[in-house]
């Protein structure tokens, strides 16, 4: 049995080489990233939760995606492709479990099907590797309670525990000489003569105030990633607006109905994928998400309010451009939302023997959607970078997937900006 990790709770040092604030599993494999680069270096990760991967990270489906939907070309195709095939080499050599299950993206009648052929070519052009296109005999041997006329089946998506994974990284890290302090969140980010002063709120239990300086800051913070980038005095081009999205699962009598994942032919216009059927590592199958929007940015409860966040979003005049062109779409989310029955009909079209009785509360995730102020959501990662802070803006799935990749791409795009040999700064800190 592998050793618990245990993290500090203040930073051990008062300045760093680079700090990287937020610990969830892109900024983790940022670090370690650097760390593969610049052994030696003078590292700390910073997290305001009492553990890592607490947020996206760990409130995430667990699917290893193989690059399907993504627009050819965009920094999420390469990356997904890419990713998946590292992320399967990655748990190979550090034993993390995983299973390549499959999934089928169905089609449930004719108007369907046009977007189901654009979808599966534009699987071939990223190079996903093994799908096929199968008619009704061989969906039902696949998946003999789906519905469909015809679907693209997917061998190589997988499911994984991404905490395993996230917790992985951060043993590399430790390994190297890295740091990584959990309770400790990041309240003010300024630049003084040519390095970061990061104000911290530390330690969980009296919240202390500290200061401690950096050379080089990268913030992966995810729901909070806009806020960072403002406090290092760079407007974001974005805003985050919370999406919270809630599943129900499957009875465990009931969990043979799934044999690997049942996806629906997604809506192009819009960055949600429907609700769907997923295997999980633990042997549950959920069924979901609904996508509707969060009244906190961390909030997993449908009625936990953060007023001025919520104030926020309402603020933001791209908010309101979005809501004017999605607004039917929203409405449809909030009634499955308070209401089981509009739920349970949206699984049933592409499970029909599905029903109310086989499903129980299951968890939320909130997703952390970038939007642009003319009301467009970002869709494609996002890294804006300067002389010596990178703020990671949007990393929407498939992060998780991916984030070997884009932890190269963040480092890649911060080494342009970040010099390490440089000597002043050697002999300064």
């Amino acid at each position: 049995m592998e050793q618990a990790l245990s993290y500090n709770r203040t930073p051990a040092r008062n300045s760093y080489d680079l700090v990287i604030v937020g610990g969830g599993i892109v900024g983790l494999a940022t670090a370690r990233e650097f760390l593969k680069r610049q052994p030696g270096i003078k590292l700390a990760v910073l997290e305001k939760e009492a553990d890592i991967a607490l947020h996206q990270s760990g409130h995430n489906s667990g699917v290893i995606h193989t690059g399907i939907y993504y627009t050819p070309g965009s920094l999420k195709a390469k990356a997904c492709v890419a990713g998946h095939k590292e992320m399967l080499e990655y748990c190979d050599q550090h034993g993390i479990s995983y299973e390549l299950c499959g999934k089928v993206i169905v089609a449930l009648d004719e108007s369907e099907l046009p977007k189901l052929a654009e979808l599966y070519q534009r699987g071939l052009s990223n190079g996903v590797q093994g799908l096929e296109l199968v008619g009704p005999e061989r969906l039902k041997e696949l998946e003999p309670y789906a519905a469909g006329i015809k679907a693209i089946y997917s061998p190589n998506t997988g499911i994984i525990d991404y905490v395993q994974v996230a917790r992985s990284y951060a043993r590399e890290i430790q390994q190297q000489g890295g740091e990584i302090v959990t309770g400790c969140q990041v309240m003010g980010l300024k630049d003084r003569a040519g390095h970061s002063v990061l104000n911290l709120k530390v330690d969980i239990n009296t919240r202390l105030e500290s200061e401690i300086q950096a050379r080089f800051v990268v913030t992966c913070g995810g729901l909070q990633s806009d806020k960072l980038s403002r406090m290092s005095g760079k407007a974001s081009p974005v805003q985050i607006v919370p999406f919270r999205g809630d599943y129900y699962v499957l009875r465990p009598e009931k969990r043979a109905m799934v044999k690997s994942m049942i996806y629906p032919v997604p809506d192009p216009r819009f960055p949600f994928l429907g609700v769907h059927f997923t295997r999980r590592m633990d042997g549950q199958v959920w069924a979901g998400p609904n996508a509707v929007l969060a009244f906190a940015r961390e909030g997993y409860q449908r009625w936990k309010v953060n007023p001025a966040e919520l104030l926020e979003t309402f603020k933001f005049p791209g908010f309101w451009k979005m809501a004017g062109k999605y607004w039917k779409m929203g409405l449809e989310e909030m009634y499955r939302d308070y209401n089981k029955a509009g739920f349970v009909e949206s699984l049933q079209r592409y499970m029909p023997e599905v029903t109310g009785e086989d499903l129980l509360p299951g968890p939320s995730g909130v997703r952390a959607q970038a939007l642009a102020p003319d009301g467009r959501l970002v869709d494609d990662f996002l890294i804006q970078h300067g002389p010596n802070v990178a703020h990671v803006q949007n990393a929407p799935s498939p992060a998780a997937t991916s984030s070997l990749v884009i932890a190269r791409m963040i480092a890649d795009e911060a080494g342009k900006d970040f010099n390490f040999a440089d000597e002043v700064f050697r002999r300064t800190f």
